[in-house]
């Protein structure tokens, strides 16, 4: 039996009190975003023409330490440490003794995308063996194929992937995309990430599931156009790479992005709308999918 301490704080605030918690005992540490999932989420990026990004605003550090800690104590002598004035508000829960691993698997069943498309972990059989079948374990990098944004992404590539197309997957992430377009045909997929954990995580999941996609660090230049481009990002990021996403699809190309909650379709479309005309093509769970092709 462990036990979790949450506390809010703001960025100014939130790595030295990681620190200072890691400092009184903490077993692990991790800061988050207070506000994921909702439309004042803030996501973290360095994409080309944006200055490096602070933690959160509304941050959650989130500490384990083991059943006798006292938290509240440790609460008050790490905010202290971290500079704050008083304790900040913080919860305490109780996270039983589990097989972490059978527990793990046990939330990742296979994923079926659409008749032709499923996502299935390495430990389970595929339902559907004469479907593509995307070999994909829970990782570093985002993208299981669990997320709506994901899903809707898949979907999409399914319908529009045509033989021997170029595809290029902007914030590739775990590859998934990248993956399935190079299985659903595609000739040339490029998959750009800035995470270097997160391109090697892709090359691992392209190899297992035998198809060759060229994978590129953010920073490295990228000249070639596109069949199609897809990117299952943030609204932020999103709206800072509509020059350079734009230029990427080729003329009489798509554009297809996600990663975007619906009430935030017409910044995103705003954002483009110098170079392509963005519609809403589909919506799961509140997120929603734009898409568009390059007229010149």
């Amino acid at each position: 039996m462990w036990r979790s301490l949450a506390l809010a704080t703001d960025a100014a605030h939130a790595e030295a009190l990681a620190d200072a918690l890691l400092a009184r005992g903490a077993l692990s540490v991790g800061v988050e975003d207070a506000d994921a999932g909702t439309e004042r989420e803030t996501p973290q990026f360095g994409e080309p023409g944006s200055a490096p990004a602070p933690l959160w605003a509304h941050s959650r550090v989130v500490a384990l330490f083991a059943p006798e800690a006292d938290l509240p104590a440790i609460a008050a002598s790490a905010a202290s440490a971290a500079g704050l004035s008083e304790t900040p508000p913080f919860e305490v829960t109780t996270v039983a003794e589990q097989d972490w691993v059978r527990l793990t698997q046990s939330q990742f069943e296979p994923i079926r995308i659409n008749d032709r498309l499923w996502i299935v972990p390495s430990w389970h059989a595929a339902p559907d063996p004469a479907a593509i079948n995307l070999e994909l374990d829970p990782g570093l990098a985002f993208g299981t194929g669990s997320h709506p944004t994901t899903h809707l992404c898949l979907d999409w590539l399914c319908g529009h992937v045509q033989a021997g197309a170029s595809v290029l997957d902007y914030g590739c992430g775990s590859g998934i995309l990248a993956i399935a377009a190079a299985k659903l045909g595609a000739g040339h997929v490029a998959g750009v990430d800035i995470d270097g954990n997160a391109l090697v995580a892709a090359a691992d999941n392209a190899r297992r599931n035998g198809v060759t996609i060229q994978l590129l660090h953010s920073n490295q230049p990228l000249d070639a156009s596109f069949d199609i481009v897809v990117a299952n990002i943030l609204t932020n990021p999103l709206c800072v790479l509509a020059p350079l996403l734009a230029a990427r699809t080729r003329a009489g190309g798509r554009i297809a992005l996600s990663g975007i909650l619906a009430p935030q379709a017409e910044q995103v479309g705003a954002a483009y709308r110098p170079f392509i005309a963005l519609d809403v093509r589909a919506e799961r769970e509140g997120w929603v999918l734009l898409e568009g092709t390059r007229s010149c």
